[in-house]
């Protein structure tokens, strides 16, 4: 089993963006192997133009793409999540896929507080240091 099995996907922009960060952070090329990456249709397209240049290419795609296919989108950036918000569109983020991996059985409580430990150490702003909090 997995979280979003056959239904989380990534956008050009965001593809891009990813190759971006394992060339510049040093992050592992072959993490996201198994994500989908959708094209968009014309009508995403124009929509994600539309939307403000203060947000990324790929935050506007996905923006884009799940307000057109009923989606979520799953972002860290408070401003991406409040125009995202604002269009009706559900969300989640980081700390939010922790949980639901928790509650799905996933991980453990204590493996998911493992995993966010560590991502702090690596950088990862996070309003909570123990997923009990939430």
């Amino acid at each position: 089993m997995r979280l979003w099995s056959g239904q989380a996907c990534a956008t050009p922009a965001v593809l891009r963006e990813f190759q971006n960060a394992v060339i510049m952070r040093n992050y592992e090329p072959d993490s996201w192997a198994a994500l989908p990456v959708l094209e968009l249709t014309d009508t995403e397209e124009q929509f994600a133009r539309s939307l403000p240049n203060s947000l990324g290419a790929g935050e506007r795609e996905c923006i884009a793409v799940a307000f057109y296919r009923q989606g979520s989108f799953v972002s860290d950036d408070n401003h991406a999540r409040t125009i995202a918000r604002v269009k009706g569109i559900e969300i989640s983020g980081t700390l939010g896929i922790l949980q639901a991996c928790t509650g799905m059985g996933l991980a453990t409580l204590a493996e998911a507080n493992r995993l966010l430990k560590k991502m702090i150490v690596h950088g990862y702003h996070s309003p909570i240091t123990n997923l009990r909090e939430l």
